[in-house]
């Protein structure tokens, strides 16, 4: 089985153009792909993790991978899968996020001469002429094909700023300017992005003739993969520092029955093989492939020490022992209590087991919170600083738990 098939196998294909042409590239590390990361935060999420797996696995298959990060289309803000306008971010802010990403995605692709590049669109984008640029691909883009767009059709109803039109142009000029310069035949990415990708494509061919080489192939989760990152309390960042091991393990042992196997496939790098075998697990066995893909997924973006933590840490707490010693803690001061005290509502939302006051409250009165296990159920409990001396252990549901100490 080839890379190309077991990209297949592993459900991550959606759609391609020239098909034939791509699996015989990528299966003999002919390909030298793109995808694209706008900095809108400082750290990646889980929904960043399939690309950058995707760009693991091919890498290792031979082929070189180009990280492309949006330090110039940052400043536009992509309109895909989106109901209203981002909020536009400075340069500077632009430019950290951006620092932040090399940084983490080198936990997954190797970078270097030879390697895998990392390029900021911010690079060539940012120094285009606005009347030139019209001149040269402006004649390329037909703006009736441009609304049929699914990422312009959803946005139309309420409103498509002139800025956010423009993304198109500029991710498709981004392939345009890649393949010239550094040789890139084949870009990826999510659904969401097929009309975007299909532009770069055009634009090349238009530009540069029929014969251009310039691929597009599309992951079929991606666009899902972004709505991933997002739980109930925020965002699952790989960032320890914004997202603990444990709370990242955690994320995974609780996803839902129906996805386990999907995920394991598409993320984990475990054989093909042993993952069809677990093909009709059921009951009690998808618990253990849970506890797989946590500890799989945990030692990809954190190391093996610390799933091996994380993974003790939760066996512990749901087996009853209360081994608490890698568990996320939050820190209180005395700017924190009011008159000495602080009530569990406020307790709550501190440590990140529920969004607001009005959701701490419906936790509490639907009986699914407990501190140091004695559930409450009185919104006006409180606590004083002295009760913090060992930590109290929160409890939200069944599987979120937070250590609060002073």
């Amino acid at each position: 089985m080839g890379i190309y098939e077991e990209l297949v196998a592993r459900g991550l294909i959606a759609q391609v153009t020239n098909e034939e042409e791509i699996r015989e590239m990528i299966n003999n590390g002919k390909a030298t792909f793109y995808i694209g990361f706008d900095p809108t935060a400082d750290s990646l999420h889980v929904g960043h993790f399939m690309a950058l797996c995707l760009m693991k696995r091919l890498q290792m298959a031979g082929n070189k991978p180009i990280a492309l990060i949006g330090g110039g289309t940052g400043h536009i803000g992509d309109p895909s899968g989106r109901t209203d306008m981002r909020n536009m971010m400075t340069k500077e802010t632009i430019d950290y996020n951006c620092a932040c990403f090399k940084k983490q995605m080198s936990r997954f692709i190797e970078f270097g001469e030879g390697k895998a590049q990392m390029v900021n669109n911010a690079d060539w984008l940012l120094d285009l002429n606005y009347v030139e640029l019209l001149r040269e691909v402006g004649a390329c883009f037909s703006v009736n094909n441009m609304l049929r767009a699914e990422c312009y059709k959803q946005r139309m109803e309420k409103g498509l700023s002139f800025l956010e039109f423009n993304y198109m142009i500029m991710q498709s000029y981004d392939f345009y300017y890649l393949f010239q310069h550094y040789g890139c035949n084949m870009q990826f990415g999510g659904n969401d992005q097929w009309s975007n990708m299909l532009g770069g494509t055009e634009l090349i061919r238009k530009k540069l003739g029929k014969d251009a080489h310039a691929m597009t192939i599309t992951l079929l989760l991606n666009s899902e993969g972004k709505k991933m990152g997002k739980t109930a309390s925020g965002a699952v960042w790989l960032d320890p520092n914004k997202t603990s091991p444990y709370e990242f393990y955690q994320y995974w042992r609780n996803v839902e029955d129906a996805d386990v196997l999907k995920c394991i496939r598409m993320l984990t790098f475990l054989p093909l093989e042993q993952i069809n075998e677990m093909d009709s697990w059921e009951g009690s066995q998808l618990n253990r492939a849970k506890e797989i893909l946590a500890y799989e997924l945990t030692a990809l973006v954190h190391g093996e020490e610390e799933a091996k933590k994380a993974e003790a840490s939760a066996k512990a707490l749901f087996g009853g022992s209360g081994d608490s010693e890698n568990m996320p803690t939050t820190k209180l001061d005395d700017s924190d209590f009011t008159d000495g005290k602080i009530d569990i509502m406020t307790l709550l939302v501190k440590a990140g087991l529920c969004t607001t006051k009005s959701d701490a409250r419906r936790n509490v009165q639907q009986g699914g919170v407990s501190v140091n296990d004695e559930k409450v159920t009185d919104i006006a409990k409180a606590y004083e600083m002295a009760d913090f001396n060992s930590g109290l252990i929160l409890r939200r549901g069944k599987k979120n738990y937070n250590k609060v100490i002073l």
